[in-house]
């Protein structure tokens, strides 16, 4: 390369401002991308200078521009150029499982960004979360033998378990789109005897529903450490714990 095209190369880097960073770490990622995954992604473009102390907040709001993203679903943006071209199971309307395998595949991840080890059931490990099988996020392929057989049988089919670093269960995850969460509080009963917290995660439409259903009396010895968590609190969650992520690392680079 010619030294004149050389430095038109260069200064067309240094001309690159923060909403062409955020496009390309998109356009790099299928065209789509969690919040968390722009926070590390757009920081490392080259030639982009970020002259704020608030970085994560500019990610917040170039996403936010309807001329060249929108929003998916909560936590998660596509660039207007891909619209009508997204794999199916991020379509406007997707399948009930398509939504679900997107929150296990953020809890997962939350797990991780936790330090916890972090379990999905064999028989959704190859189910698609934004283009990887959930069963590579996972940390734990093979269930913990935590206790008697049969109890590890049925939390096997749980859909996200955090295990501490102990290797016991910290938290009992089921995510309920549509399902009957009955199923969900029965099988967190069966673990009442573990130090644990239960949770389910659905849509906040869902709340009043789950609180008719734990005050059942079939469900009071697990009561009291099951929480109801709605979708977008996850998205929120996972990206603060991936802004989080990034700060330290920032901290330890300087």
């Amino acid at each position: 390369m010619s030294d004149g095209l050389m430095e038109k190369a260069h200064d067309n880097v240094r001309r690159m401002n923060q909403r062409e960073a955020v496009v390309e770490a998109m356009r790099a990622n299928g065209g789509y991308a969690t919040l968390g995954h722009l926070y590390k992604a757009a920081m490392k473009i080259p030639g982009v200078k970020w002259e704020t102390r608030t970085p994560f907040k500019s990610i917040n709001r170039i996403v936010q521009d309807p001329k060249y993203f929108f929003r998916i679903r909560p936590g998660l943006w596509a660039l207007l150029e891909v619209k009508g071209k997204l794999p199916a199971d991020l379509s406007k309307k997707p399948k009930p499982e398509s939504v679900h395998t997107y929150y296990q595949g953020l809890l997962v991840e939350l797990g991780n960004l936790r330090q916890q080890q972090t379990f999905v059931p064999r028989q959704d490990r190859g189910r698609v979360f934004l283009g990887k099988p959930l069963g590579a996020l996972a940390t734990v392929q093979d269930i913990y033998p935590f206790t008697y057989p049969e109890i590890v049988r049925s939390a096997s089919a749980v859909d996200v378990i955090w295990f501490n670093q102990r290797n016991f269960p910290s938290e009992f995850i089921e995510v309920e789109n549509t399902t009957d969460m009955r199923g969900a509080l029965l099988r967190f009963a069966m673990f009442d005897a573990f130090n644990s917290t239960f949770r389910v995660v659905a849509p906040s439409a869902r709340r009043r529903e789950f609180e008719s259903k734990i005050n059942h009396p079939s469900f009071v010895s697990v009561a009291k450490r099951t929480r109801f968590t709605s979708y977008d609190i996850v998205a929120d969650l996972h990206r603060k714990a991936n802004e989080a992520t990034a700060l330290e690392q920032a901290w330890a680079a300087s």
